[in-house]
């Protein structure tokens, strides 16, 4: 095995191990903040409502 083949395996392996971390961020932690994101807007337009509601 050559140094140039020794490199291009190691970048591979790089991009193959940055890749991996990735698609484990995208798939765990975008959704669970999407989620938080939602259930924060529910609070503020039920406090709101409440609000609103308290005010007639």
């Amino acid at each position: 095995m050559e140094f140039d083949q020794y490199l291009g395996f190691l970048a591979f392996l790089t991009i193959l191990t940055i890749g991996f971390w990735l698609m484990i961020f995208l798939v765990a932690f975008i959704p669970y903040w999407i989620g938080g994101a939602l259930l924060e807007n529910m609070k503020l337009k039920r406090e709101a409502r409440r609000q609103a509601e308290e005010d007639l």
